[in-house]
């Protein structure tokens, strides 16, 4: 198969806590949202760069939502193959500085984007966790909805990169999990770059789909490891001295409060996990018969009559 025959999809997932970046906003000013921006963007021009028929998207997983930076409202379904014609050159305001005029458009798009969810964010609420599950299900729902729309003589291998920043969320480890063999089962990389604490749930999604998990060691240079670790694709990093595979933690999170585990209670109907013993499984509903250990009936002594 020649080179214009395959068609590489890379998706990138950002999270942009606001809370978190703004932490690290007032505790080291020297690494922030807009500068991950940047690496992001640097990354994705790059990939595009590799092979003209290589596709790219952008999502910002945020704490109230999960939005498509690129390709936005105002992209046409054609462009994203090369198609569009007119319809991308008026997508294209132009380079100014002998940039290609396409790359240009797609790191004006990110930039009004995210600029348009910063602005827009209420932290009123009480949500303050990351959506990285639902950004997740978005990338896989728009590999599959890109997946048929390819030519029937191109084949197309797609791969997610989670650019990682804020703690992990117990609450979204059902719908984590979903993600990440429904990943597996369309032979989906999920690829991993964390900022700060590591993620086990990252931990799994990159070691059951055969991606690479990095935590990064030196947050300024992010781009050197994005271009070094993320931007080969699965046939190249066999060539490549990469970093060795880290240590998973497949603790599981109980669903009665949440909390990662390591011995528990699985309810036998549903599968569902517990910490402490209870009688009615707090899911299905089923309640368990407990087998209490028989009770032994004392022996009568018999009475020995004395002769």
């Amino acid at each position: 198969m020649s080179a214009d025959d395959e068609l590489s999809l890379l998706v990138i997932v950002i999270d942009t806590n606001p809370i978190w970046w703004g932490k690290k906003a007032l505790g080291e000013a020297e690494f922030t949202l807009s500068k991950c921006i940047d690496a992001a963007m640097v990354l994705g021009n790059s990939h595009l760069f590799m092979n003209r028929t290589n596709r790219l998207a952008v999502i910002a997983s945020h704490t109230q939502e999960s939005r498509f930076l690129y390709p936005g409202k105002r992209w046409a379904f054609a462009d994203l193959f090369g198609d569009g014609g007119s319809s991308m050159e008026s997508n294209c305001s132009g380079s100014k500085d002998g940039k290609y005029e396409l790359l240009t458009a797609i790191n004006d798009a990110i930039a009004e984007e995210i600029k348009d969810l910063m602005t827009k964010t209420d932290m009123r609420g009480q949500q303050t966790e990351t959506l990285l599950a639902g950004s997740l299900a978005k990338a896989l729902c728009y590999i599959n909805k890109m997946s048929k729309e390819v030519k029937a003589n191109q084949e197309m291998k797609s791969r997610i990169l989670v650019i990682k920043a804020a703690e992990d969320s117990a609450l979204q480890y059902m719908n984590f999990m979903n993600v990440i063999f429904a990943a597996q089962k369309q032979s989906i990389l999920i690829d991993a770059c964390v900022l700060d604490s590591d993620s086990g749930l990252l931990q799994q999604a990159c070691d059951i789909t055969g991606g690479i998990y990095l935590k990064v060691p030196h947050m300024p240079s992010l781009l050197q490891y994005l271009l070094w670790v993320f931007l080969p694709d699965q046939e190249q990093r066999s060539q490549l001295v990469l970093p060795p595979p880290i240590h998973v933690d497949y603790r599981a999170a109980c669903f009665c409060h949440r909390n990662l585990i390591e011995i528990g209670y699985v309810c036998s109907v549903c599968l569902s996990i517990f910490c402490n013993f209870s009688p009615i499984c707090s899911t299905c509903e089923t309640a368990f018969k407990i087998s209490l250990p028989p009770v032994m009936k004392a022996k009568k002594k018999k009475l020995k009559l004395a002769v």
